[in-house]
């Protein structure tokens, strides 16, 4: 699917490198693809007795994948910018591979971490290459005890192939991050057909800017609670798969109908 071409050309070669950083990310890959949790000092040991010629390249050997190499590459792909870098590798990817984009999920996580990550004045302006702040926030994975940073992704509706990644700092609050995620996604995904986004994206004012999209979130938890009391038993409406029932009900929220 021309991983290391597509970085190479973004991040640049130079004609004396034994290794382009392309080829680093995906040794990278093969590194996570074998299950290896390790520091990157001990990276070129999973490489060792491997047919690293075959994988990475003619005359490629362990020690040339050292955590220095490793270190300057994850540099450079900063760079120039990671999140608009992965999108352009996952739709080639789904192109090739028959991915559909009928429809699409938008979630985010939080990442805990261990260290103290005290806070330091960045002077970069550049959105896509500005330092993410590790923060106390709202812990997904029930440790508030430990600083984090937040993972937000959009999925396809067809296998759950992630076609657009962006990292954020601990404390971000989704309800102010989803919309400008759709608005930076209509630049570079097809953004037709359905989005389903989380219920912190039901707000008056995110509704009022999703009129471009087709979009499905959980109305917010009072409302959905005194709807459900309103509801007869005889108002409900089988699904196809037992288990499931459903009611259509039209709401107005922000001035929106709905």
């Amino acid at each position: 699917m021309g991983l290391v071409e597509i970085i190479d050309e973004e991040v640049g070669t130079h004609p004396q490198e034994k290794l382009s950083v392309g080829t680093i990310v995906k040794a990278m890959i093969l590194n996570c693809l074998g299950c290896i949790n390790a520091p990157l000092y001990l990276f070129s040991e999973f490489f060792k007795g491997k047919a690293l010629e075959h994988l990475l390249g003619e005359g490629i050997k362990a020690e040339d994948l050292n955590d220095d190499k490793l270190g300057r590459s994850l540099d450079k792909v900063f760079g120039v910018g990671v999140k608009n870098r992965f999108t352009k590798i996952v739709l080639k990817a789904a192109a090739i591979f028959g991915i559909e984009q009928k429809s699409k999920h938008l979630d985010s996580t939080s990442m805990s971490v261990q260290g103290k990550y005290k806070e330091r004045i960045e002077d970069e302006e550049d959105e896509q290459t500005k330092a993410i702040k590790i923060k106390f926030g709202y812990s997904r994975d029930k440790r508030p005890d430990l600083k984090q940073f937040m993972l937000n992704m959009i999925c396809s509706g067809d296998g759950g192939v992630p076609l657009f990644m962006q990292l954020g700092g601990g404390n971000e609050s989704d309800k102010k991050v989803f919309p400008q995620i759709i608005k930076d996604c209509q630049e570079t995904l097809n953004m037709e057909g359905l989005s389903v986004i989380d219920g912190a994206f039901y707000t008056a004012e995110n509704v009022g800017m999703a009129r471009s999209i087709q979009w499905l979130s959980r109305v917010p938890l009072k409302e959905a609670t005194e709807t459900l009391a309103n509801i007869s038993e005889d108002q409900w409406q089988q699904g196809e798969q037992d288990g499931y029932r459903w009611q259509v009900r039209a709401s107005e929220y922000g001035g929106e109908p709905g």
